[in-house]
């Protein structure tokens, strides 16, 4: 099997912000749905307090939390103290469930970690500007390239319109 793909997973507003105050700043479950249907049977790499803000185990996925404190990683979630760590505990989960991808799903330290090493991202684009206390990383246009972008069919319990985006790492000509 070729080695999964490293992919980060992010909803952020027009301004970059992804939380505020240990969540999110948004009302969206239709973008929650999609969280559910890209993460589902693949390995999930957060950070503690991502863990802390979804409250417990999501069901069909493994969480690795990246985190330096091994005794304030909850609800019985993998423990990682290391980056590298973090890559093989969900390299082999991959591999063990047959899963194409590792999701790195927040919050900003473990992004901008991940950024370099990723191949692809799936964002979610608020459209509306929030205030907050985690922002996602700038991209390069020169480094990422946008191969899907799509409006989010608003929900009646949807508090904001927003927009899928499928982000690719640019391919080098050598």
């Amino acid at each position: 099997m070729t080695e999964p793909d490293i992919v980060l997973l992010v909803a952020m507003a027009r301004n970059r912000v992804i939380g505020a105050d240990g969540g999110m700043p948004w009302t969206l479950p239709t973008d929650l749905a999609r969280y559910r249907r890209l993460t589902m049977g693949r390995p999930m790499i957060m950070g503690r307090r991502t863990l802390d803000a979804i409250g417990r185990l999501l069901d069909g996925r493994d969480s690795i939390v990246l985190s330096h404190d091994a005794g304030r990683v909850r609800y019985g979630a993998w423990h990682a103290d290391t980056l590298e760590t973090a890559l093989r505990l969900a390299r082999a989960s991959a591999a063990e469930r047959g899963s194409d991808a590792i999701m790195v799903v927040g919050g900003e330290d473990i992004f901008r970690q991940f950024l370099p090493m990723a191949n692809r991202i799936e964002m979610t684009v608020i459209e509306a500007e929030m205030n907050g206390d985690a922002v996602f990383p700038d991209l390069s246009d020169e480094e990422w390239q946008v191969v899907r972008d799509a409006p989010m069919p608003r929900g009646t319990r949807d508090d904001a319109d927003a927009r899928f985006l499928t982000l690719e790492r640019r391919r080098v000509a050598i």
